[in-house]
Parts: structure tokens; sequence; C-alpha cells
């Protein structure tokens, strides 16, 4: 089947809005090309990248926009450079007056907000038009996206994979050209695993950049931004640019940079850290270790001086953070569970959750308030050597996961404790730790496997250094396009 606007995936958001914004193509038409391709390609029956569909209000708002004249047009663009670009929210952590946020577990399936998230705000200010939710696993809990309530999201280069997450709705509707940016979020690497998964960038932002309030300034303690999920490093930037700042009540937030005009300017040689151990001690897939070393040979063919660097926390502390990372998010889900038992005057039901949410729970109700307290002074710490190895460093690099995307079921939550750790342990070991010490950090898609699986390369920057991240983007993306690199149809 013939799908609108053929030419419609071979635009970034940037692009798309100046297209619209100069009349050269109406708010409705692009909105149309864009739920087509949501239909065909990620529903139930394909990729299954789509929880929530808002589709007759995206409409409306739609036609409110190709029914303005090109000068009203013109002058609500310069406010809003997204005006009138379809955009897509993960069903995690934000708020879309009237519309539920399942958080993909069945305990929430009904659960309606009242208000919009202060970054939802900014998302509608910028002009990006919401017309539904990406998939997410149950609380944001694994590092796959399948769930009970939805299913499994599919990886577009190989079905039989899983698609990464917490944000691989996302991703996937990315990647299978639905839309070239998506929101997304990241507790533990869930904006750049799924990135790397499906051959994408991915931007996890310093802590207390973005706003996540207005109800709770700070996701798992600090341990969870939001951001975007692109194609373009442009997009990314733009969104940063956009949507970046102080909410009443932040005290975090670093102060706002130009990240358009880091594109700009290459970066100066820059002195590069190449991490290739895993945290845990545990093996690194040799497909893992390519994606870092290609990447540092790239970094190294354009100026950058790369050298191999040990991880700079000792291992007694890292035992100690990642215990305390469980601490919180688990405490994390039993308030959202128990906020939600009061909401509905009853009890959670343990059919309403999945294996190891249900465990989690209980896990977290014997949890002390010195055991949180530990597990922030520990990300502290994390945060203060992290600090000190930036001193003398511009950025790190390392794999994003320790293995290529495993097979579907192996990280679902939704089976024993015991078999999920297994694979669970390989996922996020060099992601979660910049979680913890709250540094920006990226995943650049620069290597695809000999299975032809894309397979992402991090990079980390000082706390509040994302124009660096940016610039380097900007750079490698130049040196080693991935736009046309496009999963098989």
């Amino acid at each position: 089947m013939a799908l609108p606007l053929p030419e419609y995936e071979g635009w970034d958001a940037t692009s798309m809005a100046a297209l619209i914004r100069d009349g050269q193509l109406s708010a409705l038409e692009v909105l149309e090309a864009a739920i087509a391709r949501a239909e065909a390609r990620t529903g139930a029956n394909g990729l299954n990248a789509i929880s929530h569909r808002h589709h007759e209000q995206a409409r409306a708002e739609a036609s409110r926009l190709a029914g303005l004249g090109p000068a009203e047009r013109a002058r609500r663009a310069a406010g809003a450079p997204l005006l009138g670009v379809p955009f897509l929210l993960k069903d995690l952590g934000l708020a879309l007056q009237g519309t539920v946020t399942s958080h993909g577990c069945a305990f929430f399936q009904d659960a309606v907000a009242d208000h919009d998230s202060t970054l939802v705000q900014r998302y509608k200010a910028a002009g990006l038009n919401i017309f539904g939710k990406t998939t997410s696993p149950e609380f944001g809990q694994t590092a796959t996206t399948e769930s009970r309530l939805y299913g499994r999201t599919l990886n577009p280069w190989n079905p039989a994979l899983s698609s990464g997450g917490s944000s691989g709705g996302a991703a996937v509707a990315v990647a299978a050209g639905v839309l070239p940016v998506a929101h997304a979020s990241d507790g533990g690497g869930s904006i750049r695993i799924p990135a790397s998964h499906c051959g994408l960038f991915g931007l996890k932002p310093s802590r207390g950049r973005l706003p996540t309030g207005p109800r709770m300034l700070e996701g798992w303690m600090g341990l969870s931004t939001h951001h975007v999920i692109s194609r373009s490093v442009r997009d990314s930037a733009l969104l940063l640019q956009l949507t970046q700042g102080a909410e009443p009540g932040s005290r975090t937030a670093p102060p706002s940079d130009d990240m358009l005009g880091a594109l700009q300017r290459p970066p100066r040689t820059l002195r590069i850290g190449l991490l290739e151990t895993n945290p845990f001690g545990l093996p690194v897939h040799p497909d893992c270790q390519d994606a870092a070393r290609r990447a540092a040979a790239l970094c190294e063919s354009l100026g950058h001086q790369v050298e191999p660097v040990p991880l700079p926390l000792p291992a007694a502390l890292v035992g100690e953070m990642f215990a305390g990372m469980g601490v919180v998010t688990t405490t994390g889900l039993l308030a959202s569970v128990h906020a939600r038992e009061q909401q509905l005057g009853r009890a959670v039901r343990e059919s309403e959750l999945e294996a190891v949410s249900w465990g989690n729970i209980d896990r977290a109700r014997g949890h002390s308030a010195e055991q949180l307290l530990a597990a922030r002074a520990s990300f502290d710490q994390v945060g203060r050597l992290f600090d000190m190895f930036f001193a003398g460093h511009d950025l790190l690099l390392s794999p994003v996961t320790a293995a290529p995307p495993p097979p579907l079921g192996a990280m679902s939550l939704d089976q024993p404790y015991d078999d999920y750790v297994k694979a669970a342990v390989m996922a996020s070991p060099f992601t979660a730790l910049f979680n913890m010490s709250g540094h920006p950090a990226m995943s650049v898609p620069l290597h695809w496997n000999a299975a032809g699986l894309p397979l992402g390369a991090q990079f980390v920057a000082a706390l509040g250094a994302e124009a660096r991240l940016l610039a380097l983007a900007a750079q490698l993306e130049q040196a080693a396009p991935w736009a046309a690199r496009r999963p098989p149809a």
C-alpha cells in the first residue's frame, strides 16, 4: 500500500517545520503521513510501538494550523519553531491532560491525567502536535520494551530481538519512519540503549537540565530524566534548546546553553578516555567492543586524542551504588503503586503487576530510610569521582551495552526474578553509571555488526557539558552519516 508523502521519511523535524512554516506543506498533510505510517508499520500487528492513539485531538490541532494565513503562520512559527510537527510521548512519566498514561501497567490502564507535565507544556509551546504515546515496559523497570498489557515491541532490524528499553516504542517509531524524533526518558539507560539497538541518536541530559514536574521534580531521586530519540543530531539539539531550564521548585538545573550554536562550531581537539572494562567485571561482547573501538578510531581520524582508561571507581563503590539503585527504583515503584491505591481506594492485585514488579514491590517494603540515604550518598560519590576524571579528560567513550540486543523475552518482567537478572546485568552496566552520577551521555550510531545489527558508542561529558557532546556528535554525523541506514522493509 502506497503511503502519503513518499518524501516524508527523508525529512527531520527541523526541515519538516520549515516546509510547514513556508506553506509548502500543511500541518494536516504531515500529520496524516505520520498516522498512516504508524498504523501500517507500528500497530499491534506490526512492530507494536504505539500504546495510545490521540489522532482526533491531533487532527483538530493540525486543521487549525492548516487554516492559518501565511502571515499568521509565520508569526506563530517564530515563537514555536516546530509548529505542526507530529510528535509522540512515551507512555511513562509524563502527563497529557485528558489522556491515559499507563506506565505499561494494567493497574494504571485507565489513569487519566488532570494536567500537563511541565515538559509537555514546553513541547506544546514549541509547536509539536502530539498524536499518541509509545510503548514502555512496566514502569520502565527493564531494558526491553515488553509488557503484559501491550505485548512485545519488535526491533525493526530483527523482529526476534529486543528493541531496547524502556523507550523502545519511541526508538522503533523513529527507526520505522513514523516520525523523525520522539520523546523518551532515561533512568538507567532507557534513551541510550534503544537508540543503540535501533540505529539512532540518543542523548541523556544532565540531571536537572529538563523539567520533570510539576508533581515530582526529580524522578527516582534524580536517576531519571527526559529528552528524545532522533535520527538527526540537530533535532535533538533543537528540542534540548527549546525545553531546557528550571521550573518553579527546581534546584539543580544547569545554566541554559546554546545547543544549536554548538553544532556550528567544530570541537577543538578533545582528550577522550576509552573505557572498555565492564563495571561488574564480566565480559564485554566483541561486537560491543568493536563499536567503541571504531568510534575511537573515527575520533582519532578527526584529530582527537583517545587513550585507554580504567574505571575511575573502586570496586566496593560499584557494588554499593548498583545496590542503591535497586533500592531507589523499587521504592519509586512502591510509591507510585501506593498513590494509585489511594486514588482507587483499593489495594493492587497480583494479577495487575508482572512477576518481577510484584517481587520488587515486596522488596521495597523492606527498605529503610537509612538505605535510601546511603543510596543517594553513593550516587554523590560516583558523581564526585567522575567530576575528578573530567578535570583531566574532555569526554569518556565506552560501549553502550555489554552485549548486542538479546532475544525477546530474555529481559521481560513477566518471568522469575533470577532469570530476568541474568540477562539484565548485561544491558546497563555502562549506561546506569551516569544516571547515578548525573552526567550527560549520548549513544551515537556508528557501527553495525556482521549480522546487520546497529551498536551504538556511548560518549559522556562533564556535568552541564551537553554542548560539547552535541558538537562532537555533529562532527561524527558528518564524517560517518547514518541517516540513510534504514531497517529492512
